[in-house]
């Protein structure tokens, strides 16, 4: 039950995609050894043979970031109990590239490099911002047509704009909206391999105009 009722209030989403300019790689070096001189050392080596990878590929060192190396000792586990194996030394590395057609080879590169652990390959647009701007007025315009349907069908006409309201449906707290997200945005049978989308949605609230 509305306890105060005040206008109409309509949800919009909307989504819109564009082909990937850009890919973000994130990876770690790992080496364990039995003392820790060691250990950093051939991490360093292999470090460096990375670095020396991502260079024949065109990366230049402004678009790697890397960790300082870290040593702990590495345990391992059996039956339960714990057994020393020796200390570990690790580097994580996150490189951007905006040469796609080269994704497969660089991977091939940096693992065969000294690279242990490839964590994520993520497609991504430079010009996220416009599409986000161009999402955000597709919800727009999705929830004032809701909102006028429901004010037609009701009898009444919209009035005014009095509340708008950014909602991210991933996130806690938004489950209410997520259904709804998902059937006005772009069905996955829409989208075609390797492009990226980017969604937006809203809650406007308008008042009931008087004649």
């Amino acid at each position: 039950m509305v306890e105060h009722p005040w206008g109409i209030t309509a949800f919009g989403a909307a989504s819109v995609k564009a082909l990937p300019d850009l890919v973000r790689v994130r990876f770690r070096i790992v080496r364990v050894e039995q003392v820790p001189a060691a250990a950093f050392e051939a991490a360093r080596v292999a470090v460096r043979a990375v670095r020396g990878a991502l260079r024949e590929h065109g990366i230049a060192d402004a678009a790697v970031e890397r960790s300082r190396l870290d040593l702990t000792t590495a345990t391992e586990y059996t039956d339960g109990s714990g057994k020393f194996i020796g200390y570990q030394c690790q580097a994580a590395f996150a490189v951007q590239s905006g040469v796609l057609d080269d994704v497969e080879q660089l991977l091939v590169d940096i693992v065969a490099a000294g690279a242990n652990e490839i964590e994520s390959v993520e497609f991504d647009v430079t010009g996220k911002r416009e599409l986000r701007a161009e999402a955000r007025r597709e919800a727009v315009a999705a929830a004032r047509a809701k909102a006028e349907l429901y004010a037609e069908a009701a009898g009444v006409r919209v009035g005014a704009v009095l509340h708008i309201e950014d909602v991210d449906p991933e996130q806690p707290g938004a489950s209410r909206y997520r259904s709804h997200a998902e059937a006005a945005a772009t069905s996955a049978q829409d989208l075609a391999p390797g492009h990226v989308v980017v969604s937006a949605a809203v809650v406007l609230g308008y008042a009931v105009a008087r004649d």
